[in-house]
């Protein structure tokens, strides 16, 4: 097994073995071949792509993997086989078993249901049970931005336009992935979400954006992917590149994209992946076999080549061929060799390849999965506009009266029943697909045209409603007669449309019977016209000439199902548009006013965690110690501190779409935290809470001051200062707050205190300046410590001071005193798990538990505090300072913690400490104003 800190198993140095390893490969067909055999024995293959065509069921795909794994075992490999699928839900999924197998919806979709949360459950399930039958990377989660989202063919398999949105539902997918024990790869790297395909000469899609733009908008979420950390690799698209500042026919293969701009501009240091390489366009433009080459030479760490086996022959010569020409070197190949080691330590084992849980896992886990599918198919059903109040559907039609469904013919899905119906009755389509289809699906599995995709939508419909359902399918053809006859005798008609944007006989369709419905209206015939959208949301989400518009995200038979449940009043359909045309929506409620109450306990405790849990996934890495932080963090049950909080929330299912802390002591009130549920934003949640905070705090008798930030709970102590400020110090701005009048911390650590030591020379400097420390713990002798904070402090951190000298098993403060014997400065010292970490979140384990005892943590997971130094400010302030400092990790040391926290460091103090060993965790600004900027609301 490779040694991924240091040199290589002498089995790599054969570069047979190490060539092998940089290709991923597939096949057609449900069982194992001997070409596919060969490749893995006799080429060493280390990855394998499954598609829809190699996979029939859950059970014949486990079996399959184990099959392929222990031919590699079998055959020597060290490590296990990476075996990679594209499982996005929506229609982009290779395995379908309706009996184990949970259909989701697409990333629109799931973007649509609102919450990031949601979108982590679902990614986690997802991956949990491809794991189950042994795949260990999923191709996702795809971080494209549809700028020209209209006209898109990733679609709905693409979150939104918006790069922050994308993002979000991003990063909450991949961390699914992760904690569902899978490899990432993010894709499409630069872009799929804005290409032209007109302008090329090869034939393919080109990127005609500049790199500026693409920085301001499609690189935002790739390089947000990137900083969390846990992205393992990147997917680079085949398509090209036009611009001032580069021509590049296809990205893969041009290191000004990978190596450049992928791994030095964005510093992404996981497993490039190439786009397949048997694309026309480069096979008839230079050859695999250059074009392998090539895409090492860019810095692709693996080289995807979907099922030509004599391709994949000559793919492998030319490695070997590269080498030989010294066009490769022996350190490139083992730099990719190392990364895709690495990957693969990571999320497999032979243990784990040898031994898929498959059905028995699956069948376990299959109910609650099940549950989450509904919720979110339910979740994501949208009404764009419904001014004619047609639903529910059972309340505006009679019984007795006909519905009519119209339905255009659209491709089964590749994973879906009916396509498993066609494949096994060996019905398959002759014709070829267009460009934009192969861009869609990477012409992996789709198939024939036909009207049974939405048959059963209209079983479920006539179900639905007891009642008379007609239903016929329309093409390029446009409105025939029967449409017409049809639509004379129905009084309700639904038009079904799927990308009518780029179906543009759809458009016409339904635009004509639109017009058809309101001649007969006009004539006192009742003629209701519904108009969904099945893929993309787009097409008649502007056109105000269709008054009933829903939107599905996809048509796979679930969601159908949901479509029908949305359209009978079984729930009420509160999905939301993507990206701009949410925000679009939204500006038309910007003065909405939100019923703000007070927090209680009780009934929000559990909402306010989620809440936490929520921002924590949207702002990594921003902010990575809100996943630590709990409700309980906000509430101090102080005499001498005056706490109220607020929230805005859904009162039928309790979810809290924001929060807000506040606090008053000696004059000052406090705003210590606002927040709002990152699918919430943009509806004036947050100015509701800001508004009724500050009316809150203005009404308290002897009000000096108003501070927005809060050092204990030290949760916000000020706005944070991270690339989002910009538009956090504008919206606080509007709201009436001069920031000018602010003052800096920052929070720090040691993150490995057994590796280090006190820098030279500072015992020396302290002692040469008779600077003495001592420790005292309580309140009896506590005296000159108080009247120090009390004098130098802001009123909280005096509470923070009180309480430290209660907890006397746990906490203590440290006295830096004179030779004389006054006072130079004190520092709170914590042990881990003292009652003051529950209130500085980045005292808090990584596990999340705040409730963790020390006795239940694992060694790397005990965490000691240097809390609040006060330190006036004298020629010996940075020597005291820094002799604090020491004396609170010596002492952190002493009670066996791995790392310390020092928290919080006023203005440029933090500067001494960074030549300590000191790291910067978080900066904020607390600002501080007179009451008097909201005299209107006093």
């Amino acid at each position: 097994m490779a040694k991924l800190d240091g040199d290589l198993d002498p089995l790599w140095h054969d570069l047979d073995w190490a060539i092998g390893q940089m290709l991923i490969m597939g096949w057609d067909g449900t069982e194992v071949t001997p070409q596919i055999r060969h490749l893995i024995e006799d080429h060493h293959l280390g990855s394998i792509l499954l598609t829809a065509k190699n996979l029939k069921s859950a059970h014949q795909t486990a079996k399959l993997v184990q099959e392929l794994q222990t031919i590699a075992h079998q055959a020597g490999h060290p490590q296990p086989l990476l075996i990679a699928l594209d499982q996005e839900n929506g229609g982009v999924n290779s395995l379908f078993d309706e009996d184990y197998i949970c259909q989701f919806p697409s990333a629109m979709g799931q973007a649509a249901a609102g919450s990031a949360d949601l979108a982590y459950k679902v990614a986690k399930a997802t991956a949990t049970e491809v794991s189950a039958v042994g795949v260990n990377l999923i191709l996702g989660p795809v971080l494209d931005v549809l700028t020209n989202a209209r006209y898109q063919p990733l679609g709905v398999r693409a979150t939104s336009d918006d790069p922050q949105e994308v993002s979000q539902y991003g990063i909450a997918a991949m961390n699914g992935y992760k904690d569902a024990g899978v490899a990432t790869c993010g894709k499409h790297f630069p872009s799929y979400g804005n290409l032209d395909f007109l302008g090329s000469s090869l034939d393919i899609p080109i990127i005609t954006q500049t790199l500026e733009e693409l920085s301001l908008s499609a690189l935002v979420p790739f390089r947000n992917a990137i900083a969390t950390g846990s992205l393992d690799a990147m997917f680079v698209g085949g398509c090209g590149i036009a611009n001032p500042s580069m021509n590049v026919n296809h990205a893969c293969l041009s290191a000004q994209v990978v190596d450049d701009l992928l791994r030095n501009d964005l510093g992404f240091n996981g497993v490039a992946i190439s786009e397949c390489l048997e694309m026309e366009a480069l096979r008839t433009e230079i050859g695999v076999k250059t074009g392998t080459v090539m895409a090492v030479e860019a810095g692709c760490d693996l080289v995807l080549l979907c099922r030509c086996y004599d391709v994949q022959l000559e793919a492998i010569s030319g490695l070997k061929l590269g080498v030989e020409n010294e066009l490769l070197t022996k350190e490139r190949i083992y730099t990719s060799l190392k990364r895709v080691l690495r990957m693969k330590a990571s999320c497999t084992s032979w243990a784990k390849a040898l031994n898929p849980p498959g059905i028995s896992l699956l069948s376990k886990i299959h109910p609650g999965h099940l549950a989450l599918s509904l919720k979110a198919y339910d979740d994501s059903i949208t009404v764009v506009r419904d001014t004619e109040k047609l639903l529910p559907l059972n309340e505006s039609m009679h019984q007795e009266e006909e519905l009519l469904l119209l339905t255009p013919l659209v491709k089964p899905l590749p994973a879906s029943a009916m396509t498993k119906t066609i494949l096994e009755s060996k019905n398959k389509s002759d014709s070829a697909p267009s460009m934009h289809d192969k861009w869609v699906h990477r012409d992996r599995g789709a198939i024939m045209s036909g009207e049974g995709v939405f048959r059963e939508l209209g079983r479920s419909l006539a179900r639905a409603r007891h009642g008379k359902l007609l239903h016929t399918s329309y093409t390029a053809n446009g409105v025939r007669p029967v449409h017409e006859n049809l639509i004379h005798r129905a009084s309700c008609i639904i038009i079904v449309t799927a990308d009518a944007n780029r179906n543009l006989y759809q458009a016409g369709f339904t635009k004509h019977v639109a017009m058809m419905c309101s001649m007969l209206k006009a004539t006192g015939q009742k003629k209701s016209l519904l108009v969904v959208a099945v893929s993309s949301p787009y097409d008649f989400a502007m056109d105000k000439t269709v008054g009933t518009y829903l939107c599905t995200f996809d048509f796979t038979e679930t969601a159908m199902a949901a479509l029908v449940r949305g359209l009978f009043g079984h729930f009420p359909p509160s999905g939301s548009l993507p990206g701009t045309l949410r925000k679009s929506k939204k500006v038309l409620k910007s003065r909405q006013h939100w019923l703000v109450e007070a927090y209680n306990r009780d009934r929000d405790s559990r909402g306010l965690d989620d809440l936490l849990q929520s921002l924590a996934r949207a702002s990594a890495p921003n902010q990575p110690f809100l996943q630590t932080t709990s409700a309980n963090a906000f509430e101090l049950f102080n005499p001498n501190i005056e706490e109220a909080h607020f929230v805005v929330r859904n009162s039928s299912t309790q979810a809290l779409y924001g929060f807000c802390a506040t606090y008053f002591t000696k004059g000052t009130g406090i705003i210590g935290a606002i927040f709002v549920d990152p699918a919430k934003r943009n509806v004036s949640i947050g100015r509701s809470l800001h508004r009724r905070a500050l009316r809150n705090l203005l009404q308290r008798r002897g009000i000096k001051k108003v501070q927005l930030g809060m050092s204990f709970p030290g949760v916000f102590p000020g706005i944070p200062v991270d690339e989002n400020s910009a538009g956090l110090k504008s919206w606080f701005v509007s709201g009436g707050w001069d920031l000018q009048y602010h003052q800096r911390l920052a929070n720090m650590a040691i993150p490995e205190l057994s590796t280090w030591s006190a820098p030279e020379g500072l015992l020396q400097s302290i002692q040469r300046a008779s600077i003495s420390f001592d420790l005292i713990h309580g309140l009896d002798n506590a005296e000159s410590v108080l009247n120090h904070v009390a004098t130098h402090a802001n009123p909280e951190v005096f509470e923070l001071y009180k309480l430290a000298l209660q907890e006397t098993k746990t906490c203590g403060v440290v006295r830096a005193k004179s030779p004389v014997d006054s006072l130079l400065g004190t520092v709170i010292i914590c042990s881990p798990g003292s009652l003051l970490a529950g209130y500085i979140p980045a005292m808090q384990p990584s596990t999340g538990s705040a409730k963790a005892t020390p006795g239940s943590l694992p060694r790397d997971q005990l965490i000691g505090g240097i809390i609040a130094p006060i330190v006036p400010s004298t020629a010996q302030a940075t020597l005291v300072l820094q002799g604090l400092a020491l004396m609170g990790v010596r002492q952190n040391k002493a009670h066996k913690s791995s790392r310390s926290v020092l928290s919080w460091v006023y203005d440029d103090a933090y500067e001494p400490l960074l030549a300590m060993g000191f790291d910067v965790l978080q900066a904020f600004e607390e600002i501080t104003n007179p009451p008097e900027n909201w005299s209107d609301l006093g």
